[in-house]
């Protein structure tokens, strides 16, 4: 069975291996930039992985891997855009290199360009794997609006939040399973299954996300913790704050949202200190736990042996385990 190490070197050799000799370089340049900067290309490695656990081929299924992985870095250089962020991987964001307008026509070839490599597969699974393709790209959508919209809001219930990191983050990395096993010829009821066990893994991923960014060592983590602090992002971790504090720690609380100036550290030892007398690290790990285990009951069910499975159960416990 392909480990996560070996799988996601075969996806790291065929990107490297693209070619953007197309005319003009000044749409595609920015396409390969994106590309180079690397990241844990987890989606394409869970296709791989997933297919592996019925054939072993998995060079045949390469293309609509990497199709899987544009079109997540497509959403990531429209995420900047739209975030106005200046680094992405320690480089500088593509409208930064180049423009926003470029930023925004680039990410469009980048859409097109993933759904030219998703569909590189046989004609008898063309149908299943671009319907469940198609589906997720439309979530990821649905889930940054919401992201969007909770910006405004301070009334964010604990499932709105939930939903939205399942729309935002899970249902790709649910995709790539579900899309392996369909390439494998995988009966439905195992897509489907590796499908909720991708749901539910990836929403531990995000909820372990924001904890770290929090409680996380930034000598680890590989970037400063408490951003989510300092923009006061609706996060699990801010969610139950509000819905757990007392009348003090409320007014506290909501003074800091509240400020326009404010010196970043005090800010977030501050904030940081509210959530350790509400008890939401706690919270947010008992939640973690909760749908880490939903995740490894939708494993279980797959009609393959435990040997198949060892990979990618290994996979989901370096995710809910991880430190960066």
């Amino acid at each position: 069975m392909y480990t996560q190490t070996t799988a996601l070197s075969l996806v790291n050799q065929y990107i490297s291996e693209l070619s953007y000799t197309h005319a003009p370089k000044s749409l595609y340049d920015p396409v390969e930039y994106v590309l180079s900067l690397g990241g844990k290309r987890i989606r394409p490695v869970l296709m791989l992985m997933a297919y592996n656990m019925y054939k072993d081929n998995v060079a045949e299924i390469l293309s609509p891997a990497v199709g899987l992985e544009i079109y997540h870095n497509f959403t990531l250089l429209h995420d900047d855009l739209m975030d106005k962020a200046v680094m992405r991987r320690n480089k500088p964001t593509v409208h930064k290199v180049w423009d926003d307008n470029t930023a925004i026509l680039s990410g469009d070839a980048m859409l097109v360009l993933a759904y030219r490599y998703v569909s590189d597969c046989s004609s008898c699974n063309l149908k299943n794997v671009l319907d469940t393709f198609t589906q997720a790209a439309l979530e990821v959508c649905e889930g940054q609006q919401y992201d969007m919209d909770f910006e405004h809001r301070n009334d964010v219930r604990e499932e709105e939040y939930i939903e939205m990191i399942r729309l935002k983050t899970s249902v790709l990395l649910a995709a790539a399973l579900k899309m392996g096993a369909q390439l494998a010829g995988a009966s439905a009821e195992d897509a489907q299954n590796l499908y909720d066990f991708g749901v539910n893994i990836g929403i531990a991923f995000q909820l372990k996300d924001d904890l770290l960014d929090v409680y996380g060592d930034p000598k680890v983590f590989g970037k400063n913790i408490g951003g989510d602090i300092l923009c006061n992002k609706k996060t699990y971790m801010l969610i139950k704050a509000l819905e757990g504090a007392d009348e003090q720690q409320a007014v506290a609380l909501q003074s800091w949202l509240d400020k326009d100036s404010y010196e970043p550290k005090e800010k977030i030892e501050a904030v940081t200190a509210l959530y350790n007398q509400i008890g939401v690290k706690l919270l947010c790990e008992n939640k973690m736990k909760e749908y880490y285990a939903k995740g490894i009951e939708s494993l279980a069910r797959v009609i393959v042996s435990d040997e198949k499975k060892k990979e990618l159960k290994t996979v989901a416990e370096h995710l809910m385990y991880r430190e960066m």
